[in-house]
């Protein structure tokens, strides 16, 4: 298993974590997914390789900032 920490910018409350959360989920590979809104940041456990920037695109798609 591997971990990414990705810090994201507009995530405001909780609701902002679960749509995160909802659309990582379905990637291929993706484990689990926690998103904190207070500290800016998705934790996402991988049970295989899966490029950050497909992951990145996900985020962005909902309307929310990657910082690199």
């Amino acid at each position: 298993m591997k971990e990414l920490v990705i810090k994201v910018e507009g995530m405001v409350c909780g609701g902002c974590e679960n749509r995160v959360q909802n659309a990582l989920k379905l990637v291929d590979g993706v484990e689990d997914v926690v998103a904190n809104h207070n500290d800016g940041t998705v934790k996402v456990t991988l049970s295989k390789d899966v490029d950050k920037n497909i992951l990145s695109e996900k985020i962005e798609d909902l309307g929310f900032e990657v910082k690199e």
